[in-house]
């Protein structure tokens, strides 16, 4: 078969790195070009030897110069609903990175469009279904190896340089990302929402922005060591030059706990400014208890009335962006839709649903108040019916 013509949107870090992951699992690909006003992401092809291709002077001179075997959308969030209109009028299959849109009117908008005849094929990047511990996780479930699910205790908490990095990096602004938890966690939602096999019923949800604050004094920028902390990772577009200085307008920490329509109940706690880093799902069901470790890539899993020791289960693979493989996953994944072997493993309903959970906590942090999600979903359900 000859090498996929693929034509990027938004070179950005991210989208490079997938496409190293796609190089890394045996894709034969010809990256025809991209179209950047800012493409920070052309130093990781260079490191990874992908020639970059042709560079375009916008999405419509790219688009006009397929067909493509993929387009691929890295481009901030804010930018994702335009170039996702674009590429599905051009009729190419779709690849955009998460989170697939930024608020509830963008969501609706899309929904809409996807609901039209005839739309390609779009694949979102929400990588954790794809990492083997996941499918370990949904398929014990789906198994009913924890019997019915009662609750879940789940965290997602970032290392400082992390940390400071989303506040030096254009995730910063919610105009440009939509919102901490909306980038950083509808991976988990998206998860959270297949484990519950059910919607968000109701949210509350408190957080703020007291870690990477400018009231904060005497901030120590060294570890014991000495070496420099808080700018080991390159701002990329738009960045700022302090973590603590910068226009930041978005949440460093936040907790949440969702009522699902299942009756299942779920507390999350996230913060990016650790000591300990921990991303991690305690999973309680009436037969049993599993815990994944996210970081470590480790599973434990325990029937209720099991006096043995925990299985464990160490699925090893682990990588310094703590995705433990889940990029090649997901791009052997990619390949294997786009041949028609196999199913995707979440379409663009999941990444909206997961999308719109995690909206509406936002919108019970910026209330103060418990929000109520069926007119949300009377909202979607009325615009992704055909």
């Amino acid at each position: 078969m000859s090498a996929r013509r693929i034509g990027v949107i938004g070179l950005g870090q991210r989208i490079a790195h997938v496409l190293a992951a796609m190089v890394e699992t045996g894709w034969d690909l010809n990256l025809a070009g991209y179209s950047d006003p800012a493409p920070v992401g052309l130093s990781i092809l260079g490191d990874v030897g992908i020639p970059p291709g042709r560079s375009y002077r916008d999405e419509a001179e790219l688009l006009a110069d397929g067909p493509y075997d993929l387009v691929m959308i890295g481009s901030p969030n804010h930018l994702h609903l335009d170039h996702l209109k674009a590429a599905l009028a051009a009729g190419f299959p779709i690849f955009s990175e998460k989170p697939i849109v930024r608020t509830q009117p963008e969501t609706f908008d899309l929904a809409r469009i996807l609901a039209a005849e005839g739309p390609p094929p779009l694949f979102i990047g929400l990588v954790m279904r794809s990492m083997p511990i996941v499918r370990e996780v949904l398929a014990r479930l789906a198994a009913g190896e924890l019997g019915e699910l009662i609750s879940i205790d789940a965290t997602e908490h970032l290392h400082p340089e992390h940390g400071a990095y989303l506040a030096r990096n254009w995730r910063r602004k919610g105009e440009w990302g939509g919102s901490f938890m909306l980038d950083k966690v509808c991976h988990d939602f998206d998860i959270f929402g297949a484990m519950a096999g059910a919607r968000a019923a109701k949210v509350a949800s408190f957080g703020g922005r007291r870690i990477f604050h400018p009231d904060r004094v005497d901030i120590p920028l060294t570890y014991e060591d000495g070496s420099a902390a808080y700018a080991l990772r390159d701002a990329g577009w738009m960045g700022a030059n302090d973590a603590f200085q910068s226009d930041m307008d978005l949440f460093d920490h936040q907790t949440a706990i969702v009522r699902y329509e299942s009756g299942l109940a779920l507390a999350f706690h996230s913060n990016s400014h650790v000591a300990l880093q921990e991303r991690r799902w305690y999973v309680a069901g009436t037969h049993g208890t599993l815990i994944a470790d996210l970081v470590r890539n480790r599973l434990m899993v325990r029937p209720a009335l099991d006096r043995r020791k925990p299985e464990r289960i160490d699925f090893a693979s682990r990588t310094d962006d703590l995705h433990n493989g889940a990029d090649q996953a997901m791009a052997a994944d990619l390949l294997a839709a786009l041949d028609g072997r196999a199913r995707f493993p979440v379409t663009p309903a999941d990444s909206m649903e997961a999308g719109l959970t995690v909206m509406a906590i936002d919108q019970s942090a910026a209330r103060g108040e418990m929000v109520d999600c069926r007119e949300m979903w009377a909202a979607f359900d009325a615009a992704i019916s055909p």
